[in-house]
């Protein structure tokens, strides 16, 4: 009964990727498309998530952090190069 469970969120996550790719294809700003970037790196977290369970392993919760970070350092990147128009500031640039 779990494993059926598990397959099934698996399924309903990989839709989910699925639509928030198209968001980010066809998203109509820029934010929208950073915010359905950002929602796909969370939906690959709770992918890895549920195929730890399914394997029944603890070895994946290290790339769980990994990716999380890469993510979260991922969608400040992109807010400051919106609000910016650099990620990284120059020092001639007072």
């Amino acid at each position: 009964m779990l494993s059926s469970l598990l397959f099934i969120s698996l399924l309903i996550l990989s839709l989910a990727i699925l639509g928030c790719l198209y968001r980010v294809l066809r998203g109509p700003s820029m934010a929208d498309r950073i915010t359905a970037l950002d929602t796909i790196g969370i939906n690959v977290i709770a992918i890895v998530a549920v195929l730890s369970m399914m394997l029944h392993t603890q070895a994946y919760l290290d790339i769980i952090l990994l990716i999380g970070i890469l993510a979260f350092l991922s969608t400040v990147a992109f807010a400051r190069y919106i609000e910016r128009g650099a990620v990284f500031k120059n020092e001639g640039d007072r």
